[in-house]
């Protein structure tokens, strides 16, 4: 992708598209679970109905995929996989969002279409058509997709027209915040194969614009103007982090940096796509919560930070660290890249579904 774009034949995201593409499926029904590719509020999504009778009313999904906001679908095997045990095993419809990607759309539309179908999907008349339990809805996903399900989960509790509140929300290896990208985990873990440093700072750069001269101030760490120092307080790792995280790492204050930037693409300050930026008060009632964290990830203190917050305004929740895993470790549930870490993560995940949903 980097040789494909350094000698101008495809963008760096368009190349890495073609991975998307391989892995594609098409929506296939089978003995247990009834699936199409439909919309919700005019956004595309791939649609899980179960199948066999349920003596009352199901329970309700909506997953958002990962894939740094700029690339994956709800048709890629094993998004596609990974939905459909969730239908099968929990007997619930599952709406696997198919939001617009960068960098041909920038944020806030990822967040809006999110947004839309959850917001669609709540309403009383939808839930009742499937036969969903409108006490009984989460909202779930991945790296981009749980940053997505973080924002929601927080919008909804400010939207006036919901009636419907959500009963959880799952956070898979989320991405939570933009403020500072030199964490002990971002440290550790620079050179990951999977999730290298500079591809997230990307990931969250083209996710508000194409300009490089943000990437280049946010792989510094020198993108956050004076104005704004105030946020460092939900980001601070020395008083956030549990002990075992922090290691050897020491805390250095914030650098500040360009305040055109933020002038020009505020939206790397706003909580709804750095959703680790909410005020306490925000936090309070949001429902109960799980998070999955990986050792060997760069967005492992993003998840590990959120846990602490949650914990502090009174919100229940449940923190899997993995030690032995890796960023998008459930991603690896089917063949040609199968792994036992995918399967165990992804049968802890649904098992808390089940019990919790």
């Amino acid at each position: 992708a980097a040789l494909a774009e350094q000698l101008g034949l495809m963008h760096y995201m368009d190349v890495m598209m073609l991975i998307t593409a391989v892995e594609y499926v098409a929506p296939m029904s089978d003995e247990n679970v009834t699936v199409t590719d439909t919309e919700f509020s005019n956004v595309p999504i791939r649609l899980f109905v179960p199948r066999k009778p349920s003596d009352g009313l199901r329970r309700g999904v909506v997953y958002f995929h990962g894939g740094g906001w700029s690339l994956g679908d709800a048709g890629m095997k094993s998004y596609d996989r990974l939905t459909r045990w969730t239908s099968s095993r929990l007997n619930a419809v599952v709406v696997s969002v198919n939001y617009r990607l960068a960098p041909k759309h920038h944020f806030p539309t990822q967040f809006e279409d999110a947004y839309s179908v959850t917001k669609f999907f709540l309403q009383r008349n939808v839930l009742s058509q499937y036969r969903v339990d409108p006490g009984r809805v989460c909202v779930a996903g991945d790296s981009a997709g749980g940053n997505l399900a973080a924002a929601v989960a927080q919008q909804l509790l400010e939207d006036s027209e919901v009636e419907t509140e959500l009963k959880a929300q799952a956070l898979l290896y989320p991405a939570l915040q933009t403020l500072d990208v030199n964490l002990p985990s971002y440290q550790e873990n620079e050179n990951d194969p999977l999730l290298p440093k500079a591809l997230m700072v990307r990931f969250w750069s083209e996710y508000f614009t194409l300009d490089v001269s943000l990437r280049e101030a946010m792989a510094s760490n020198r993108h956050i103007p004076s104005e704004s120092s105030h946020l460092f307080q939900f980001v601070n790792w020395s008083s956030l982090l549990p002990e075992e995280m922090k290691k050897d790492h020491t805390y250095t204050s914030p650098t500040y940096g360009r305040p055109e930037l933020a002038q020009r693409y505020p939206g790397f300050l706003d909580p709804r796509a750095a959703p680790l930026l909410a005020s306490d008060a925000r936090l309070w009632h949001l429902p109960l919560t799980y998070v999955l964290t990986c050792e060997h990830d760069v967005l492992r203190d993003d998840g590990a930070m959120y846990v602490g917050r949650l914990r502090a305004a009174g919100v229940p929740v449940v923190h899997h660290h993995a030690r032995d895993a890796f960023h998008g470790a459930l991603m690896f549930i089917s063949s040609p890249a199968e792994l036992a870490v995918g399967h165990r993560l992804l049968n802890r995940y649904i098992k808390w579904l089940d019990e919790n949903l």
